[in-house]
């Protein structure tokens, strides 16, 4: 099975091909600080080639949902290393998530602030969860090119913070809607500065991050996830293939370990103009960098996936909630848990850390 062969990635090497993709699931404290559950939920799961850790925020600035995890403070960085030091007495492999929620976030989780995105357009057709329950997105501030510059320098030091705590590189979290993903979509971003209108110009964040988070841990340490047909967060692009296109044309001229590639679900319908091309195949052939290939695989479309031979690694999300042992469930055919969605995104110990190992 070539799910559970040994591959390298960037500077690490990894028991299997099998990931476990990032999952916000709510259950920190109000400072942002993982705890002993954190520590034995990730430990459960160190049986996978590679943990990406939920989405982390990189700043204060950078909230957007209550009760997650943060990488600005001493306190937050001291709280990781307990996970990451349990994951490596485990022989796993863990890749924290930055995050900027930009205007996906709520005032009453910001301190009465604003969320700042790249312009002042709400999320549509939506709401957000909020400590208050949910609620309407509401208009954000526009950030000026001052705030662009800061958020990036704070991207940088959050992947310092990061390797300071002991993970073995990032992940730019540029998908689902987030601030990254936000300077790609018309949507979202209607600036007439040297952040919007043109392609190159919608593009440039993305880039201009990177190559901060490069320059600050190196390139074998750094890795980005991308949804170009995902339109989560009312994400709608003009021309989703060619910005994704010249997205990925310009990360090519960069070094860096890897690219998450999101599929489209058909839980997030595409707008009618989306193309309707297989994204592993269409976008994945044009990445130079080691793929992972993401969303809805299971045990068989996974497989079925590498033998095509783009992507490399494949990552599963709701799986691993519930199966902390998936590597092993698979290798022994072993009938997988069900997940519970009411604790999905949070709660205690209950849907978090009590699923049963395959043989108990």
């Amino acid at each position: 099975m070539k799910l559970l062969k040994k591959t390298q990635l960037g500077g690490v090497s990894l028991k299997n091909r099998m990931v476990m993709a990032a999952m916000t699931r709510g259950r920190t404290d109000i400072n942002g600080l993982v705890g002993d559950l954190t520590v034995e939920y990730y430990t459960q799961r160190a049986s996978a080639g590679m943990l990406l850790t939920e989405s982390i925020r990189i700043s204060e600035e950078a909230t957007g949902s209550p009760l997650t995890p943060g990488i600005f403070t001493n306190q937050q960085i001291d709280a990781w290393k307990k996970v990451t030091a349990a994951v490596h007495d485990k022989g796993g492999v863990i890749i924290a998530q930055l995050w900027h929620t930009g205007r996906m976030g709520h005032s009453v989780d910001r301190n009465g602030r604003l969320p700042l995105a790249p312009s002042p357009l709400p999320v549509r057709g939506m709401q957000h969860f909020t400590s208050q329950g949910k609620k309407d997105y509401e208009i954000p501030q526009e950030m000026t090119i001052q705030e662009i510059k800061q958020t990036i320098k704070d991207y940088g030091q959050a992947a310092k913070n990061a390797i300071a705590a002991g993970f073995d590189g990032v992940q730019l979290h540029a998908a689902n809607g987030y601030l990254p993903n936000q300077f790609l979509a018309e949507s979202a971003n209607q600036r007439t500065d040297g952040y919007g209108g043109s392609i190159p110009n919608k593009v440039r964040f993305v880039l201009e991050v990177m190559q901060e988070l490069i320059s600050a841990v190196g390139s074998e340490k750094v890795g980005i996830k991308i949804s170009p047909y995902h339109p989560y967060g009312d994400m709608v692009l003009d021309d989703p293939a060619g910005t994704y296109t010249y997205l990925i044309e310009e990360l090519n001229k960069l070094d860096f370990a890897h690219v998450e590639l999101m599929r489209r679900s058909s839980n997030f319908p595409s707008p009618e103009h989306y193309a309707a091309e297989n994204e592993i195949e269409f976008f994945g052939s044009k990445i130079r960098q080691t793929l992972i290939a993401n969303s809805g695989y299971d045990k068989t479309s996974a497989e079925e996936e590498l033998e095509k031979g783009i992507a490399k690694l494949i990552s599963f999300g709701t799986l691993y909630i519930a199966n902390p042992d998936l590597p092993e469930r698979f290798e022994k055919s072993a009938t997988l848990n069900k997940p519970d969605r009411t604790t999905m995104f949070g709660g205690g110990k209950h849907g978090y850390t009590d699923y049963p190992l395959w043989n108990e």
